[in-house]
């Protein structure tokens, strides 16, 4: 079996379009050309999505695909390899955790899944939106008279997450309004209107309240008290360094010392209930930067709020380094979001969850393989430094330690 770093290079390095390769013809395929999109690992097994073009018949599409290595290998995929490295290889169809995406993906049978849900009859045009091998996926599904989102969990899961949708909206919550669910992991949403906040900074300046963003929080309601707590940032925050170190192992100690000195001032706040993933890209806006939408709330439960506003901010401060064009707008928001969340917890707890938040997203390059993750990573860890170092300088400034955060640092 591959240790964790043979895994992690087989299915990224060059050996995996062979991998891929021998895969695809064992379906009576050609591999034209691939690339990995989203990598995940942990302990001894890396995953990994991929966008491939394949001919077959005569016939050439662009198709996705998952692997897995270093761990046991799913029921019902092709396995390539020998008996000390096996690999699991599948198209994300045919995912043997998320049976619910084969339906989900198949035009005819979600052309009858709109005329179920009072949207007409024809066809149907289906695109994966977000795959992540053997966790979820979301499809965006197209008919006459409209348009769904269908969520795919593992089998099992799908009544719990259209009980939770229901749940929120119920309670004022916009979160996507549930149509129902099937028993192999199939979560039917409507669409949201507006954009996502993310969308709305791309085109400049908002008009979004940080206030609206803490009053929508308010409104979770009790009842996710229930579920099992949510780990906080601040409790991860030694992994993350870890998982620094093992895809940019120079950056091992710095990272190790900085989530050290970050764990060791951190206190955890009262438990009450939170979205758990609360950022840009989960909030929908109308032109006016009004909320109109909160999407993902499966991550919703108790947990600590500090986390929820410090995922927020710290996303923002990540994101004003991959846009930069866009680092006015952003920027603006995030200061706007930290002078008002300072109003409502300790702002120095606030901006060492923070630099939580941001050494979490530092491997988020590498996830998806950008090109030159590398010096992104390094990039994100110096942030996430000065992040940590604004805590110490809060009662000094409130202001955001933006000065170095916009430019891109060749030497951090």
């Amino acid at each position: 079996m591959a240790e964790h770093s043979e895994a992690l290079e087989l299915l990224t390095g060059p050996a995996a379009g062979e991998i891929l390769g021998a895969a695809v013809e064992a379906a009576g395929g050609e591999l034209i050309d691939w690339r990995s999109t989203e990598v995940a690992h942990h302990a001894e097994t890396a995953t990994v999505a991929y966008r491939a073009t394949v001919s077959s018949a005569g016939v050439v599409t662009d198709e996705v695909f998952g692997a897995t290595a270093g761990g046991q290998i799913p029921a019902g995929v092709t396995v390539v390899g020998d008996a000390e490295t096996q690999i699991g290889v599948w198209s994300a169809a045919n995912d043997p955790r998320l049976p619910g995406l084969r339906g989900a993906m198949d035009p005819v049978a979600v052309s009858s899944l709109f005329s179920r849900c009072g949207l007409g009859s024809g066809p149907v045009s289906v695109r994966l939106r977000a795959y992540r091998p053997l966790r979820r996926a979301v499809v965006e599904a197209i008919g006459p008279l409209g348009r769904l989102f269908l969520k795919v969990v593992p089998s099992g899961d799908g009544q719990a997450l259209h009980d939770r949708h229901r749940l929120l909206t119920g309670a004022g919550v916009p979160a996507p309004r549930s149509l129902g669910w099937t028993d192999d992991g199939l979560v039917v949403l409507e669409a949201l209107g507006g954009r996502t906040l993310r969308s709305a900074l791309r085109s400049g300046h908002v008009g979004t309240d940080p206030a609206e963003l803490t009053r929508m929080l308010d409104r979770l309601p009790s009842e996710l008290l229930e579920a099992p707590r949510r780990t906080s940032w601040l409790e991860r925050t030694s992994y993350y360094a870890h998982s620094i170190a093992q895809v940019v192992p120079e950056l091992a100690s710095w990272s190790a010392g900085l989530s050290s000195a970050i764990v060791a001032e951190g206190i955890i706040g009262p438990t009450v209930p939170v979205h758990g993933d609360f950022y840009e890209a989960q909030v929908h806006v109308d032109q006016s930067g009004a909320i109109v939408g909160l999407l993902d709330v499966d991550t919703a439960g108790p947990g600590d709020r500090l986390d929820d506003l410090a995922c927020l901010v710290g996303h923002l401060s990540v994101l004003a380094q991959v846009l930069p064009a866009n680092a006015d707008a952003i920027d603006g928001l995030a200061e706007h979001c930290l002078s008002t969340f300072d109003r409502q917890v300790d702002p120095d707890q606030l901006r060492l969850r923070i630099a939580s938040v941001v050494l979490s997203l530092a491997t988020g390059p590498h996830r998806v393989q950008d090109a030159g993750w590398q010096q992104a990573t390094r990039e994100r860890v110096a942030l996430a430094e000065r992040w940590y170092d604004a805590a110490h300088r809060v009662h000094r400034s409130s202001v955001l330690p933006l000065e170095e955060r916009n430019h891109h640092e060749s030497n951090a």
